[in-house]
């Protein structure tokens, strides 16, 4: 009997503590001026093309406000340019470009084909990489041209021993 009323008293003893140690949830600290700012994060905004006139797969499809439908009679834009269905487009001095695919014609009448896109992005990609990695790309030029060397270097090795052993 003593001892289950030992061990009731040490169980009721545990309890007390355990009681005795939780606490409510506590606010957090205030945050501290000139710490860093959390970062932005990238949201959508539901378009997925610029707004404009674009050749895909053999048609001119029209984006406006986001909504993209083919293009079914002939479009006349802001400063005289008129674009057909087929990809023609025809500028107020009636010169005519066809449109290749991939090439975009903005609402202003802009042309700018998928070479001149490609190529500005690479530009920009390279200037990123350099904003990035400043000087990486200037030493693996420099790393490039020592290889170079070096194999040309070997060939000309190569073509020495094979002269010397021919003779």
């Amino acid at each position: 009997m003593k001892l289950r009323h030992v061990f009731h008293c040490l169980f009721v003893a545990v309890l007390l503590g355990e009681a005795a140690t939780a606490q409510a949830q506590t606010k957090l600290p205030p945050r501290r001026t000139g710490g860093v700012a959390p970062r932005p994060r990238m949201v959508a905004t539901g378009v997925g093309l610029k707004d404009g006139l674009t050749m895909q797969k053999g048609r001119v499809v029209l984006t406006e406000l986001g909504v993209t439908n083919p293009l079914t009679a002939d479009k006349k834009l802001i400063n005289g340019v008129r674009i057909s269905p087929t990809g023609l487009v025809t500028a107020k001095d009636s010169s005519t470009i066809q449109m290749a695919e991939g090439d975009v014609v903005s609402l202003t009448g802009r042309v700018t084909s998928r070479a001149s896109i490609a190529e500005a992005d690479s530009l920009l990609k390279i200037k990123t990489f350099d904003m990035r990695y400043p000087g990486k790309r200037k030493k693996m030029e420099e790393e490039r041209a020592r290889k170079e060397k070096v194999k040309i270097k070997l060939a000309e090795d190569k073509a020495k021993a094979k002269a010397k052993r021919d003779k």
